[in-house]
């Protein structure tokens, strides 16, 4: 009914459609302009993080984590321990923008007291040397971490915490779960913030009223992105504005998984609604903005994982519309783009596959 009306509004000339497009039921094709090469095989991989000389370094959910490039793979020594259950572990992780000179590399996970971590150590060969945390929350959780980190252009880090799976702790404003929050490169409540003055969690949101963000990215302009899950229903492309509330678990384009019904964005004009949203889902994971000579076409648009949707998806870089979505038959958990345009997934395995799209 939503996608009918959407199109009437456009085919009668009305302007920008009033509702958010469901690009859920866009079927998702076999025929990719790229193959994939395998690269290497990991336990658990979850988060891909690119270095400037063209390795990347990958996450595993178990507690690991590995530099794969051109000389082959080794694997890191000195991280933290982490609970690993579930959608908990070792989770994002992220090399500063000063990484050429600082060598810091940025993590999270969650702890053995499940509570989501964020930390940075400094990368020396095969070894990440003086972690130290740098944000810790509380209380903890269960499982929808979250846990996504992207740097600003205006120097700040940012991370997205998940509900925890208790819904309404989103809408709770001293509580760090289901928000977006903007951080100083120490974990600190960021100068600038819509609630600095109010201290504690306040002063460190950047946005709230979020369910498990798996995506946050920062495009050319300055524009910060996020995609999060749905219950049952209704992921979320949205982009992200300070002080915004985003409505979870108030109002959903999806429902409850025991079926019962969600007030749909349209009800609450004075809630942040989604730029796209997908029903059927695709459980989006990962979030990259293209840019470089691999995929020229591609410059500025998205790139989603898909879980649920088992492919990769393209969305425009305004976030109009999903371009195009290729099943690629594997849980995509993450993607990300090299210095020089290299575009590289990870399957979801337990066994899973690190691959690199090479254009046809």
């Amino acid at each position: 009914m939503r996608t009918c009306l959407t199109a009437v509004i456009l085919a009668l000339g009305l302007g920008q459609p009033l509702l958010a497009q469901n690009v859920g039921e866009k079927p998702a094709s076999r025929d990719a302009p790229f193959t994939l090469q395998a690269v290497a095989r990991l336990q658990n991989p979850w988060a891909i993080a690119p270095l400037p000389g063209g390795d990347v370094l990958v996450s595993g959910k178990a507690g690991r984590m590995w530099r794969v490039g051109q000389g082959g793979m080794s694997e890191l020594k000195g991280l933290p321990k982490v609970q690993y259950s579930g959608q908990n572990g070792m989770l994002d992780v992220a090399i500063a923008p000063d990484f050429a000179q600082t060598q810091a590399v940025y993590i999270t996970y969650v702890s053995p007291q499940n509570a989501l971590v964020l930390a940075r150590g400094t990368l020396r060969a095969d070894r990440l040397e003086g972690i130290k945390t740098l944000w810790q929350q509380t209380p903890g959780g269960r499982g929808q971490p979250g846990g996504i980190i992207a740097f600003g252009p205006d120097g700040m880090l940012y991370l997205s915490v998940g509900d925890r799976m208790q819904p309404d702790t989103a809408q709770a404003p001293d509580d760090p779960r289901g928000k977006i929050l903007r951080l100083t490169r120490e974990g600190k409540a960021a100068p600038g913030n819509p609630q600095y003055d109010a201290g504690g969690v306040r002063a460190q949101t950047w946005s709230e009223g979020h369910r498990n963000a798996y995506g946050l990215a920062f495009s050319p302009d300055g524009t910060l992105w996020e995609h999060e899950m749905g219950p049952r229903g209704g992921d979320e492309l949205n982009e992200i504005k300070p002080g915004l509330n985003y409505g979870w678990p108030l109002v959903s384009n999806g429902r409850h998984y025991s079926g019962l019904p969600i007030p749909d964005h349209d009800t609450r004009p004075d809630l942040a609604a989604p730029k796209l949203w997908w029903s059927p889902v695709i459980a989006p994971a990962g979030l990259a903005i293209y840019e470089g000579q691999d995929f020229p076409s591609w410059d500025g648009d998205m790139l989603i994982g898909g879980l649920a949707g088992q492919g990769l998806a393209l969305v425009a870089g305004d976030g109009s519309d999903q371009l195009a979505r290729w099943d690629l038959g594997m849980r995509v958990r993450d993607v990300a783009v090299g210095a020089q345009g290299q575009v590289w997934i990870i399957e979801d395995s337990d066994d899973g596959q690190l691959y690199r799209l090479v254009p046809k």
